[in-house]
């Protein structure tokens, strides 16, 4: 059956990182190829249940700002995650909320204010052709995407839905206040201890969970580098196995990397353990410079944590 696109936004100006995404690209890392998917999958989430839509549509990634956008259509939208101070036709709009466009109407970021990544959801999701079952763009690997190749929206492009979503208005939903998180607040991140933990010097473990550690510039969708004491661990480098999502590795160097949904599907640095999902979304958030912590949990908390996420936003 052949699915009607109809044109919704088109690009006046390109920032440096928008993307479509969604909830990633499963089953095919032993091709060597990654998971892609919302960084911020909190924040995704929330903004297709504001609009309808099911958990796993793709919406769009909106890293640091600089976008504009002209619908050519009628659209209810959401906009979540990060504050880009984003108005519409010079006015701005709130965040964590849906609302609506009419044709010629023109959403444009600026600059973090708060966070990193926003994220525009559209009722029905945006429309394009699954490259190995998934939309998520994946720069590197040339995959995904509005165009099938993974790059970056730029000017000219156009973002599509499915014709038979226009017009569409989904029944009013609202994000509860406590999901609406300040970014700028320090992070605490939970971290379910890993394989390698018990290779680390008792002092290299006591300071990864009592110290600050400072979010370093060198970071992307691939991983976040962070800065702070020196960890020690008996294992310099092992045989490579599979890295999840959210694996804390330490290098030589000491400075643990936390990797993130772009990363290489094996590594072998030494473990110290594994964020939890909602964990790398908050720390894909934190901008260069920021502080950070983490707190010890058992993989049955942080299981139990995830399926109450997931049956909030339509997710089970």
């Amino acid at each position: 059956m052949t699915v009607e696109l109809a044109d919704a936004l088109k690009v006046v100006k390109a920032g440096p990182l928008a993307s479509l995404q969604d909830a990633g690209r499963f089953g095919v890392r032993h091709l060597g190829i990654t998971q892609g998917g919302a960084a911020d999958l909190h924040a995704w989430a929330w903004g297709n249940f504001l609009v309808g839509n099911p958990f796993g549509v793709v919406a769009l990634e909106v890293t640091i700002g600089g976008l504009s956008l002209e619908a050519t259509t009628e659209l209810c939208l959401a906009l979540t995650g990060a504050d880009l101070g984003a108005t519409v036709n010079g006015h701005p709009i709130e965040n964590w909320a849906a609302f609506q466009m009419r044709a010629g109407d023109v959403l444009a970021f600026t600059i973090p204010r708060n966070g990193l990544r926003a994220y525009l959801a559209v009722t029905g999701g945006f429309q394009a052709e699954p490259v190995l079952g998934s939309l998520s763009s994946v720069a590197r690997e040339k995959l995904g995407g509005h165009g099938g190749d993974g790059r970056q929206l730029a000017v000219g492009d156009v973002l599509r839905l499915n014709r038979e979503s226009l017009g569409f208005s989904p029944e009013e939903r609202l994000t509860p206040n406590i999901e609406k998180i300040d970014y700028a607040q320090p992070a605490m991140l939970d971290l379910v201890l890993g394989a390698q933990a018990g290779e680390f010097s008792g002092r290299s473990l006591f300071d990864f969970f009592n110290r600050n550690w400072e979010v370093d510039n060198r970071s992307d969708r691939m991983g976040v580098r962070l800065k702070g004491p020196l960890l020690s661990c008996a294992i310099n480098n092992m045989i490579s196995e599979g890295l999840a999502l959210g694996a804390v590795q330490v290098p030589p160097d000491g400075q643990p990397i936390v990797l993130l949904n772009d990363r290489q599907t094996i590594g072998g640095y030494p473990r110290l353990g594994t964020l939890t999902p909602l964990s790398c979304s908050r720390l894909a958030q934190c901008q260069p410079g920021q502080s950070v912590t983490f707190k010890p949990i058992t993989s049955e908390r942080a299981h139990s944590r995830y399926l109450e996420f997931l049956s909030q936003v339509g997710g089970l």
